[in-house]
């Protein structure tokens, strides 16, 4: 359905190279996430896909037909798209409801009452639909952000960052809501994040971007369990640098959970620094050379020094 093949994207007057040879396809109802740091062009990609920027050395296809930027077309954005960020474009001294059905066609109004209690019942905020925008938390109007632009059934949904200001609890709950409705109307999404737990639950196909460049993409599993370098693991969890010829010939990049306690001694002696409650295990952070180490323990340690291994 949604074609991405950009070859390389610079901003006007800018000799800085943002994007290079990125591609992708997005088919009808799928999920795409693009892992990233901030920085790494994620934004950028969104925007040049909604027809905000001028894309020169590439193309965009949405089906057959080819999609250009605002040089191109009078108002920029494509219809079958929305793309919510982390502004919020809200007229705030009107009601929650009258926020999200700014853009309906008002010609028939008890089906447009249904379609605006069904996004916010989606995200949350059925209760408080006749509350006034400017006395909710941050929070509180991207959820309104996200209600308004799925009320219409886009084709392909856009998120930037879009649960930033949302607690712990509401994100999961939103999270779960928000994917299952767009996965229900066969909703297309692409939403660009620095969270790896939420790319590697909630999407169909993940791709880490670094500076600008892919550096994976595939599905989130085979994205996981390929991923190398610090830059890719770090987003999974706390990275350890173990040099060549302490538990292998070659230099490990690992998690925390690929090294665990010896029961006898091995080349690679740590001394605990700290440990850290995380609920169904404790992480612990050592010291080996100077250098950093984390791995997972089932309980505390409270010996000053330990032998690791790789797990199985």
């Amino acid at each position: 359905m949604l074609k991405v093949n950009i070859q390389s994207f610079q901003y006007p007057n800018s000799d800085k190279e943002v994007l290079s040879q990125v591609s992708f396809q997005l088919k009808k109802g799928e999920h795409l996430a693009i892992l990233g740091e901030s920085g790494c062009g994620k934004s950028t990609l969104l925007h040049i896909i909604y027809g905000l920027l001028n894309l020169e050395k590439g193309k965009i296809f949405y089906g057959t037909k080819q999609l250009f930027g605002p040089s191109h077309n009078l108002i920029p954005g494509h219809d079958c798209m929305k793309l919510v960020s982390q502004e919020f474009n809200l007229m705030p001294y009107t009601s929650v409801a009258e926020n999200v059905g700014e853009h309906l066609t008002r010609q028939d109004k008890v089906e447009d009452s249904k379609k605006i209690d069904e996004v916010l019942t989606t995200v949350g905020l059925l209760e408080i639909k006749e509350q006034k925008v400017t006395s909710l938390s941050g929070g509180q109007k991207q959820r309104v952000m996200l209600a308004k632009a799925l009320v219409n059934a886009p084709e392909v949904f856009l998120l930037d960052e879009p649960f930033s200001s949302i607690d712990t609890l509401r994100k999961n709950q939103l999270r779960h809501s928000l994917f299952d409705y767009l996965k229900k109307h066969n909703i297309a999404c692409i939403t660009a994040t620095h969270d790896a737990e939420e790319a590697l639950s909630f999407s169909d196909m993940l791709l880490v971007l670094k500076d600008g460049k892919a550096l994976q993409y595939g599905a989130p599993d085979q994205v996981y369990a390929s991923a190398t370098s610090v830059y890719e693991k770090g987003f999974f969890g706390e990275v350890s640098c173990i040099e060549a010829g302490i538990l292998s010939d070659e230099e490990l990049v690992l998690l925390p959970h690929e090294l665990e306690v010896s029961a006898v001694a091995t080349n690679f002696k740590v001394r605990i620094a700290q440990n850290y409650f995380k609920g169904s295990h404790y992480l612990v952070e050592a010291n080996f050379n100077g250098k950093k180490v984390y791995f997972q323990n089932p309980e505390k340690i409270i010996e000053e020094t330990v032998f690791l291994k790789l797990a199985p």
